[in-house]
């Protein structure tokens, strides 16, 4: 995929500042530890367009970054990373907030054309099985990427691979994508992944 251009718009701590524009947008949410800033940095080739912290939990708001690419299927869309959950050390107040507005987006943003949850190959957990379940009451199907691979040997992999798709409850179809930031393997397999999203919501 050719990015012809990549940039941050706008951070968001209340619906109301949301963009007006009508473009697609493909929301990403993870685990606070799940390298979300690397793979977005990853999939848009750019190295510090998405802010990487040593402290889990920075993404306190809805960050929105506007993409072109030179793939006329897929010109203009907003690429959105949701805060991540789990053990981000914030306070209760700030925590509280977060799940009213992620439940607004997800389930009243018109413009929202896909989910993509990130899940560390390494091991899923309770809260990442449960964010998945929720997804799907909702009337969401979230597209699984597994990130970290590279951390993996061969065996591990497919292990880890097996054992998240029983988690979840996935067929073979819907397997996860794997994901590496640090190799960039499984870039063009997402951006496939993401083209096919935003043109079945166009």
């Amino acid at each position: 995929m050719k990015i012809l251009r990549a940039e941050f718009i706008k951070s968001c701590e209340t619906p109301e500042q949301l963009p007006g524009e009508r473009l697609p947008e493909i929301a990403f949410v993870g685990r606070s530890n799940v390298g979300k800033s690397s793979l977005i940095n990853s999939l848009l080739n750019r190295r510090r367009l998405a802010k990487i912290s040593g402290t889990p939990g920075k993404t306190r708001f809805i960050n929105y970054f506007r993409i072109t690419t030179g793939d006329p299927r897929l010109r203009d869309f907003y690429l959105v990373d949701l805060p991540g959950y789990g053990y981000a050390k914030v306070s209760k107040s700030v925590r509280a907030q977060w799940g009213p507005m992620i439940q607004q987006y997800i389930t009243e943003r018109k413009q929202l054309c896909g989910l993509v949850q990130l899940v560390d190959a390494r091991g899923i957990e309770a809260q990442d099985v449960s964010t998945y379940a929720w997804l799907q009451e909702i009337g969401q199907a979230p597209l699984i990427v597994t990130t970290k691979a590279d951390k993996l040997g061969h065996r591990e992999r497919r292990a880890s691979q097996e054992g998240i798709r029983g988690a979840l409850g996935l067929s073979q179809a819907d397997a996860p994508i794997v994901y590496s930031s640090a190799t960039h393997e499984g870039r063009d397999v997402l951006w496939n992944a993401i083209r096919e999203m935003v043109a079945r919501n166009g």
